[in-house]
């Protein structure tokens, strides 16, 4: 497919996991991509423009953006995918970890997505995905602090989809399960036992298995899509049915 052909893609969080996945969806299916990450991919797809950026810092923010818009020609979508993980039950985080959580997953894509407002309204196929989580409408346990953010997400999603739709601006999410990446990884490793936690981990999406980075990048494109033009407002579950699937015990 080439429908995003002629257009250009902002991916936060761009050098590993679910937005690697997105940007290398992306550029194949035609879009000039640009990255925004803190690090740089150390297996760097030579195929992308890299910025290094701290989407907590405001003015990196501005000038970030503003430089794929110069280097590429404009923005007409954004995916807003970096995010940091917690762990804990309500008691489990201080005040600075709330605060920093909270300012990178919710206030970050703000910043973001404000940035690249003024070229999102000259593009005529212009979207945001905001990357969310299960977790926004699902309860587990052990993730207060992180369903909070990503909870706020979904509802800034919809806020964002009423204020732009008549800009010509589509807005929607994606709601991953439990995803096989670097921070579930890195999750794993930290559990007393490695092997039982990935298991257990599997056993609670219904499919039985984790979600792929590729299957969230493909539903990523789904809705920023030209083709995907009548939709906005919507939060997609790509979850192995934990969200919606009972199975029997």
């Amino acid at each position: 497919m080439s429908d995003f052909d002629g257009l250009t893609a902002l991916v936060t969080g761009g050098a590993s996991g679910i937005g690697a996945a997105t940007a290398r969806a992306l550029r194949d299916r035609g879009a000039r991509v640009a990255i925004l990450d803190r690090a740089r991919d150390t297996h760097r797809d030579r195929g992308h423009l890299e910025v290094t950026c701290d989407i907590s810092d405001r003015k990196a923010v501005d000038a970030a953006v503003a430089e794929v818009a110069a280097t590429l020609g404009g923005i007409d979508v954004v995916v807003n995918n970096a995010g940091i993980g917690a762990t804990g039950d309500i008691s489990g985080n201080d005040d600075p970890e709330w605060a920093h959580v909270l300012d990178v997953n919710v206030v970050g894509l703000a910043r973001v997505s404000s940035a690249a407002l003024p070229h999102l309204r000259a593009s005529n196929a212009a979207a945001i995905v905001n990357v969310c989580s299960i977790l926004a409408i699902v309860g587990v346990p052990a993730r207060a602090l992180y369903a909070a953010s990503k909870g706020a997400v979904a509802a800034m999603t919809l806020a964002m989809a009423a204020d732009h739709v008549l800009e010509g601006i589509r807005v929607n999410a994606v709601l991953p399960g439990t995803a096989d990446t670097p921070w579930v990884g890195r999750l794993l490793e930290q559990a007393a036992d490695p092997v039982a936690a990935a298991a257990a981990l599997r056993a609670r999406q219904p499919l039985g298995r984790l979600v792929t980075a590729e299957e969230i990048a493909h539903s990523i494109l789904f809705l920023a899509s030209p083709l995907c033009g009548s939709t906005t407002g919507a939060l997609l579950t790509v979850d192995g049915g934990l969200g919606s699937i009972r199975l029997p015990s």
